[in-house]
Parts: C-alpha cells; sequence; structure tokens
C-alpha cells in the first residue's frame, strides 16, 4: 500500500527514525525508510499474542488452557497476571493477584504455543501472522517478548489488522482488546504506578492513566505497546487510526517529552482532515 501524499509531521529528534500513520485501508502518512528493519523490543509482543490469538481461533490453544504457574491460564500469561516478574522463572506473586509486566509470561506462552499447534514458534508465526499479514520485513526470531525485529510498514500493516481483524474473529478481537481482569494496579515501565494498569490479551488499554506515551487526545479505548529500543505501536478505535515509531535511540526522556505530543498531532490532523 502506498503512502498518500501529506505533510510531513515535525520529530523535535536529532536521532534516525521512522514514523508510519495508516487507517483501517490505507497508509496515510510514513516518514523516514518505511522499508528499514528495526529493533522492536517489546513491540514484540503484540505480534506473539496475535499469533496465539489465531491459535485460539482456529481451535488450537484455548485461553483458559492452565499455563505456567499453578492457576495460571494462558489469558494470565497475555494479561501479566500471572504472577511472574519481569524476567525470572520463579513466580513472585499469587496468580491474578497484581499485574506485573513480564517477559517471562510471554517465554512461557510461546512454549505452550508451540505445544498446543505442533510448530515451533517461529515456523508458527511465519505461516500465520507473516503469511497472514503479507508482511515483508518481519524477522520472527529471537525471544518472543522482545526479540524480533521489523518496519514501519510491517507495523502499520499490524495495526490495520488491529483496528479491522481478518485473521481472528471480531469477537476474540473484541475481548482481546478489552480489560482482563479489572482493577488490578501494577507498574507501566517508564511510567509508574498505574491504578489500574489496564491491559488486554498482549495489548496495554491506555483508559485513564497518567503519565502515558500516548496523547492527551487518545480515547481511553487505545491499545497498543512500546519498546526500550524507541518504538511504538498504537491502535484507537475510536478515531480509526494506527501509528507506528521506530528509531536509533532507546526509549527514554526524549521519547517521553515527544510521544504525546506527536500523538496529538496526528489525531488532531485526522480530525481536521489533514490525512496523517
Amino acid at each position: 500500500m502506498e503512502s498518500e501524499t501529506v505533510p510531513e509531521i515535525p520529530v523535535d529528534v536529532a536521532f534516525e527514525h521512522a514514523l508510519g500513520v495508516s487507517d483501517a485501508e490505507h497508509t496515510l502518512l510514513t516518514q523516514g525508510e518505511d522499508d528499514r528493519v528495526w529493533d522492536l523490543a517489546s513491540v514484540s509482543k503484540p505480534l506473539t499474542a496475535l499469533g496465539a490469538l489465531i491459535a485460539v481461533d482456529r481451535g488450537l490453544l484455548d485461553l483458559d488452557d492452565q499455563a505456567g504457574p499453578e492457576g495460571a491460564t494462558v489469558r494470565h500469561l497475555l494479561a501479566h497476571t500471572a504472577g511472574y516478574a519481569f524476567d525470572g522463572a520463579d513466580p513472585v506473586s499469587a496468580v491474578g493477584a497484581r499485574r506485573i509486566y513480564s517477559n517471562t509470561g510471554f517465554e512461557v506462552l510461546a512454549d505452550h504455543l508451540d505445544e498446543a499447534t505442533g510448530y515451533d514458534l517461529e515456523d508458527w508465526m511465519e505461516q500465520t501472522v507473516v503469511q497472514g499479514l503479507a508482511l515483508r520485513d518481519l524477522e520472527v526470531t529471537g525471544s518472543p517478548a522482545a526479540g524480533y525485529r521489523g518496519s514501519i510498514r510491517d507495523l502499520l500493516a499490524l495495526g490495520r489488522e488491529l483496528l479491522e481483524p481478518t485473521l481472528i474473529s471480531v469477537e476474540l478481537w473484541r475481548e482481546a482488546t478489552s480489560v482482563q481482569f479489572p482493577g488490578l494496579a501494577g507498574i507501566l515501565p517508564g511510567y509508574g504506578r498505574q491504578r489500574p494498569n489496564d491491559w488486554g490479551l498482549g495489548f496495554e488499554i491506555r483508559d485513564g492513566k497518567s503519565p502515558h506515551w500516548t496523547g492527551a487526545g487518545s480515547s481511553p479505548r487505545t491499545f497498543g505497546h512500546f519498546g526500550q529500543s524507541g518504538s511504538f505501536l498504537w491502535v484507537d478505535p475510536e478515531a480509526g487510526l494506527t501509528a507506528a515509531f521506530l528509531g536509533a535511540e532507546r526509549f527514554g526522556e526524549t521519547h517521553v517529552r515527544i510521544w504525546p505530543s506527536l500523538t496529538d498531532e496526528i489525531l488532531a490532523r485526522h480530525r481536521d482532515g489533514g490525512g496523517g
């Protein structure tokens, strides 16, 4: 899908980066090289989550299958409530008691997905997500929590799928993008403790969080993920938009400063009929 020619959005950074905006049908704007491959870091998680949801939709996996610590399920792993720490094999909390953002949970999820589908995770992701979305640059090697690499054009294709699903049912999409285990507090990395810290099934949900990496104008239904490589993908169903950012500098104060205003500029242009 080719980008429309629309005015660029100023991005106040000194490092190399790429930005993209799309609606559910086509790309509205790209800045930077749309095919350049960058580290996605934790933006890998929504991709792995989609792979798991496809298995659920095909009847190979159930969200309430036991997985991880005793009492935990696939749903708990996807929603960061299985009790695992950020990293480390030993649980640090009772299942369902706290929202603890965890790479380990996604590693355990991947092992369970291997068993349920009969495929190695890399093969499953290639056959379902990569081929299903006709992705051209995504590299699904390394950690399913934070090891993938990809491009802006591929993240926008994922964003379009998450605006209007084609690989999973609408019913499952609604569940995945709704709050799981409501009311749980927790730390949103880089932004501190959130009460509540709402998540869906592999996707962080904005709701009324403050501070946050999306914009003041983002709808409460906005969901997505950001990564320590300085990456983000958000999907705003109310606006009918998705946007992605990738860059050469790791997440830090600059990203905290620019991402909300960048998001608000994207949304304002859309409301005003200015494309991206």
